[in-house]
């Protein structure tokens, strides 16, 4: 569905792109301003009481009509598709299938599995199993002490045979006698040079089987182990695990409140299946309060950098001043900021990703669902609203300090100017982007050339050559962030629209070679459910485009010499426009998202 996703942007901004060179482009080139250079193809070289408004108007409504007819037939697609993946018998034959994750249970039901049992018995087929979580952390210690012991054991052996590979091939060439190398040798010790000298593999070899040797004495009797305040339940039937994760199983509050579906042990977070429901809710609202505090600090940090290297800011350094006039000085500023900014957005998903865990997050596919608003959110604040819209946004509250009622007379031409800017971040990630994606650098250094550093053993070896994992949380919000971009200036300036259409496709071609030779998306577990979430964005685009066009008729109209009943009816079509989209987002949410992630009955 993401391809899907990606095509349909493209053929959105294809069909945008000629249709608004044919229509709005004309109209921004007759408008009769007095704007200059790349402005007249913009909205802001129109004469606030010129006709050719209305080519803005009644172009945004068709478009907006056909794209959320578009994303009515995208959802009608992934419904189908998402049901039959959900009672397609690979996936329904799977236990993870029909079994659910309970979170914050009450300590009765902790303490009797039978109760657990027969509360969820009530639901078609009853249940195969419930499995209350326990605490195993010394187990899992003694665990990972075997497992670092047999990585030590396996390098030494790897080593010491390729020493007597050599050490033969030597003997053989020179016609001498093969002498064996010496066996390696370790310490008991972690600390260096302490204690004395072990044969390595008879060290290793014992080591392995005493921890086995514990493992299986540990693992016989589970009742050691403290249990959680989680269980999995096992159903009989799959219907039985989504009509459990719909249903209220308990009136205190917040007891059982949290159920999740399609389980995969590899997709849970274990570290978080022991917390209270409270402490759940209190890192909730703190990790809040650090990502509003991070949304600040980002803002600050972000128009710091891009202020710094601005041409008017780096005229004003003595060394840098003679060279101001310089092409590759203007260059120079057109495009570091771009990149500083993309370098700043890229450490920014670990953080969030951080803080997603620390609420208590049960599973990372829920994490990565959760970052794609988050993440998405973020860039619309800090790349679309402060970053690019910074200069507008001065320049407006500059200008009307003393007289805020210029505020609607500076709108229609200040941020059209805004358009610039975007056209250099859609560049930049167009080629940039698609370049980096399809060469993978870092992938490339992890499997071709620290492989022939570090990775001295065949698991080490074989570890450094699985195939790349496709960073959906991050690169989706970067996708919904473009169209943004590109929809919200596709009726101010069309060729914006080209160069976002450009973008969807150069990705759609690159991602579609991608997912075919160089991804494993096996870990992505949640069957398809970022598509909705990637559709929500767009919405956000389309409201904001909604946004800017309304603010820009009302502007207009006040800007005109008088105000006029053609003016405001230019207001009335966009705010119509405004309300419809949100009966047809209701209807969305009312019809497709209740059977998106249960399957009906």
């Amino acid at each position: 569905m993401f391809l899907r996703l990606m095509r349909t942007m493209f053929v959105i901004f294809l069909v945008l792109s000629i249709l608004s060179l044919i229509t709005i482009l004309p109209a921004n080139l007759t408008g009769d301003g007095n704007a200059t250079g790349l402005s007249r193809l913009t909205m802001g070289n129109v004469k606030a009481d010129s006709n050719n408004l209305w080519v803005h108007i009644v172009f945004f409504m068709v478009f907006v009509a056909w794209v959320m007819h578009t994303i009515f037939g995208e959802l009608k697609v992934y419904t189908r598709l998402r049901i039959w993946w959900l009672t397609n018998p690979t996936h329904a034959s799977k236990v993870g299938a029909s079994t659910v994750l309970v979170s914050t249970l009450p300590t009765p039901l902790i303490e009797n599995e039978g109760k657990l049992s027969s509360m969820f018995d009530m639901f078609p087929g009853g249940v195969r199993q419930v499995i209350v979580n326990r605490n195993c952390s010394k187990l899992e210690k003694i665990v990972s002490e075997r497992n670092d012991f047999v990585g030590k054991l396996e390098k030494a052996l790897t080593t010491y045979a390729v020493k007597c590979e050599k050490a033969h091939a030597k003997s053989v060439k020179k016609g001498v006698a093969y002498v064996a190398p010496k066996q390696p040798m370790t310490r008991a010790s972690n600390i260096p040079f302490k204690g004395p000298k072990l044969d390595a593999f008879e060290f290793y070899s014992t080591q392995i089987a005493s921890r086995n040797q514990s493992i299986c004495e540990m693992s016989g009797d589970k009742e050691q182990y403290k249990r959680q305040s989680s269980a999995f339940v096992l159903f009989r039937k799959q219907l039985a695990a989504h009509m459990a994760a719909q249903t209220v199983l308990d009136y205190k509050p917040f007891s059982m409140s949290s159920v999740s579906l399609d389980i995969n042990p590899d997709d849970i977070i274990w570290s978080n299946l022991n917390m209270n429901p409270y402490d759940r809710r209190i890192r909730g609202y703190i990790s809040l309060a650090a990502t509003i505090g991070l949304v600040i600090v980002w803002t600050i940090l972000t128009a710091a950098l891009v202020s710094l290297v601005s041409i008017e800011n780096l005229k004003k350094i003595p060394a840098l001043s003679d060279m101001s006039d310089s092409k590759w000085f203007g260059l120079f500023s057109g495009i570091v900021p771009a990149v500083l900014l993309a370098v700043l957005m890229a450490l920014l998903p670990m953080i969030l990703r951080l803080l997603l865990r620390l609420e208590g997050t049960t599973r990372v596919s829920e994490v990565n669902l959760r970052l794609l608003h988050r993440f998405y959110f973020f860039q619309v604040w800090n790349i679309y609203l402060v970053t690019i819209f910074s200069t507008a946004l001065l320049t407006i509250l500059t200008e009307t300090a003393s007289n805020p009622a210029k505020i609607l007379e500076l709108i229609p031409t200040e941020v059209p100017k805004s358009a610039t800017p975007i056209l250099v971040y859609v560049l930049l990630l167009a080629f940039t982007g698609a370049a980096k994606e399809i060469l993978q650098i870092s992938r490339l250094v992890l499997r071709y050339v620290l492989p022939l550093l570090f990775a001295k053993t065949p698991r080490a070896i074989v570890n450094a050559e699985k195939p790349a994992e496709f960073d959906w949380g991050v690169s989706i919000p970067v996708h919904s962030l473009i169209f943004l971009m590109g929809f919200s200036y596709s009726f101010i300036s069309p060729l914006v629209n080209c160069f976002v259409a450009a973008y969807f496709g150069l990705f759609y071609l690159v991602y579609r070679y991608q997912f075919l030779y160089v991804y494993n998306d096996a870990n992505w577990v949640t069957g398809g459910l970022s598509f909705p979430k990637a559709i929500q964005q767009i919405m956000v685009g389309v409201y904001i485009s909604e946004v800017y066009i309304l603010l820009m008729m009302v502007a207009k109209l006040v800007a005109a010499d008088g105000v006029n009943a053609n003016g405001i009816l230019r207001v009335i079509f966009t705010g119509l426009t405004l309300l419809l989209t949100i009966f047809a987002h209701s209807y969305i949410n009312d019809a497709y998202l209740p059977i998106i992630n249960y399957l009906p009955v």
